[in-house]
């Protein structure tokens, strides 16, 4: 059982960039999770399917958490002028890839907390992802107080790392935005 981290580093992965094997991209639908995102812990999250996981063509993906940029094919009627303000609908992201040993799932999950404040939910909208980096293994908690204070912590350590060169220039990969494009760049549609 672990306690709230109280000291983690507040940068992650190397100064010069992604390493092997990141960049990894994974693209599919946002489906309904457990609802304690939002909920329970408040931090919403966006979930993907896990079933057939490859991200990148990489099959044994660690459980864990890890940051990078995550884009929407949002619907025009549903983008706000606030959102249209951000390039393509791209924002920096932070996801657990695991169990989630806390809540004892019995199923592994991709969930994604999109940095961003959104008015709507938007269930069944193509979710892009270009992670890159881990930011720490998945544990379990002493109490939810203590889960929720390691994901906020998540989050300051994954926009921190994302702010560097070599990291934020991933907020142009054309992957990003290339919408109705499965199988190309070595990507498998989940």
């Amino acid at each position: 059982m672990r306690a709230p981290a109280s000291e983690r580093p507040l940068i992650v992965g190397p100064e010069s960039g992604p390493e092997p094997p990141f960049p990894l991209r994974l693209s599919g639908p946002v489906i309904k999770g457990f609802g304690r995102g939002s909920k329970e812990l408040q931090i919403p999250t966006a979930n993907i399917p896990i079933s057939g996981l490859s991200v990148g063509g990489c099959d044994n993906v660690d459980s864990g958490v890890y940051f990078g940029f995550a884009s929407l094919d949002l619907p025009t009627s549903t983008t706000t002028a606030e959102e249209e303000l951000k390039a393509g609908n791209i924002f920096p992201m932070v996801m657990s890839i695991g169990w989630n040993p806390f809540y004892k799932n019995e199923v592994r999950s991709v969930e994604v907390h999109i940095v961003h404040d959104f008015s709507d939910d938007f269930y069944d909208v193509e979710m892009r992802l270009c992670i890159l980096g881990w930011i720490r293994p998945e544990f379990d908690y002493v109490s939810k107080e203590a889960l929720i204070d390691d994901i906020r912590m998540d989050i300051r350590v994954g926009v921190k790392s994302l702010k560097r060169p070599a990291y934020s220039r991933f907020l142009h990969d054309p992957y990003l935005l290339e919408f109705g494009k499965e199988g190309e760049n070595g990507v498998e549609k989940l």
